[in-house]
């Protein structure tokens, strides 16, 4: 991926909104469990930086893909992982099907403040019984002259206790198989009918979660994004995005954390030397860098290759499941090293711990992305396609 001064001045922007608005408060908003959405959306949205890859016409700055990926980057340096999770639906896994496929009409009134940082959005896919196995959802919007009538759960939405609005995947009509009969629609938060119920996370304190149930949501028809009956394979193409920006907010995330273990293992002392000075200490911090530079690596080919036009299914899915693995493995390894002040709740690492978990579970298991990288090879058993 070509660096160019274009992208450091939006990585010395985005740090700057990270070091002075969002890092001094993040263990107020994990203790609260909920940090000021709107307020943070607010300013980044000045700042320019919540439609980087969106049409200039809604307020975007409509520069290529790789701008995305440095700016996730950046975001990665949030000392909670919940809050680059709360941006990241706004900027890159609510919005881009809308800014693709939507009308002149919805992106004038959905998708530019979004940008703007005048509405929160989040994406409705989970279900109970359909996280993984996104055909299955079985939310149904029945048509009612203009307007569906939408009833259904969405279940795990981030974002959601504090959303103006939902991009939700839902079955518009009985037939056309599991991938043709599913419809992304722009529903309104506060419509009548729509009930939420906050949850309680392991980790991402700060990144709100809830549960929202639709009993009789009507919504106009003109809020359906693209085509009806398009709406999985919209959804598949948002989850690449989706996939890019987790990657490089994660391998920052891994980074600083790694920092930050090997200062406390350089000046922790321990049978008359630095902890650090063992063999399997400084083997295995340079075994966690290289894995993170290699994932790196992957990630700005795909990149590159998305930013060309290209198919990044394959490569996207390679990345999220190589990333996944390290997030689980890395913290695990990293609060060892720390020892009992690693358990501490009051330490970041613990926080580390927490909240990387998520990251092998959402956006695409672990398995799931191993499943896709199989059927890309062409040696994926045809049951399970």
């Amino acid at each position: 991926m070509q660096e160019t001064t274009e992208h450091t001045e939006l990585r010395r922007t985005v740090a700057n909104i990270v070091e002075n608005e969002i890092n001094p408060f993040v263990d107020d908003w994990e203790e609260a469990e909920m940090m000021p959405l709107h307020e943070i959306c607010k300013k980044m949205g000045q700042a320019g930086v919540l439609g980087i890859s969106k049409p200039a016409e809604f307020g975007g700055m409509e520069l290529d893909y790789s701008f995305e990926v440095a700016f996730a980057e950046e975001m990665g340096h949030a000392k909670a992982q919940g809050v680059s999770t709360a941006i990241g639906v706004q900027s890159n896994m609510a919005t881009p099907a809308l800014a693709v496929h939507g009308s002149d009409e919805l992106r004038r009134d959905y998708l530019a403040p979004a940008i703007a940082g005048d509405m929160v959005s989040c994406i409705g896919v989970t279900e109970q019984g359909s996280g993984s196995d996104v055909s299955s959802v079985k939310s149904f919007a029945r048509k009612d002259g203009g307007d569906y009538i939408i009833n259904g759960d969405k279940l795990y939405i981030s974002n959601s206790m504090q959303a103006d609005w939902m991009c939700m995947l839902c079955n518009t009509d009985e037939d056309n198989g599991p991938h043709g009969n599913k419809t992304l629609i722009v529903v309104e938060l506060d419509a009548p009918g729509i009930s939420r119920q906050k949850l309680k996370k392991l980790g991402l304190h700060c990144s709100d979660t809830g549960h929202i149930h639709f009993d009789d949501v009507r919504v106009p028809k003109r809020n359906c994004i693209g085509e009806e009956g398009r709406g999985f394979t919209y959804q598949m193409e948002q989850f690449q995005e989706e996939r890019l920006y987790a990657v490089a907010r994660t391998v920052t995330f891994l980074e600083d954390a790694l920092e930050e273990t090997i200062d406390y293992t350089r000046q922790r002392t321990a049978f008359g030397r630095p902890i650090l000075e063992n063999q399997v200490m400084h083997y295995k911090m340079a075994e966690m860098q290289s894995q993170l530079e290699a994932i790196r690596a992957l990630l700005y080919r795909a990149t590159e290759q998305y930013v060309d036009g290209g198919n990044v299914t394959k490569l996207a899915s390679m990345c999220k499941y190589l990333v996944g693995v390290a997030a689980s493995e890395m913290p695990a390894q990293m609060l060892q090293f720390w020892g009992g002040q690693g358990y501490m709740a009051e330490n970041r690492i613990s926080r580390v711990f927490r909240d990387m978990k998520l990251v092998s579970i959402g956006g695409g298991a672990n398995e799931v992305m191993l499943q896709i990288v199989a059927k890309e090879m062409g040696i994926l058993p045809r049951r399970n396609r």
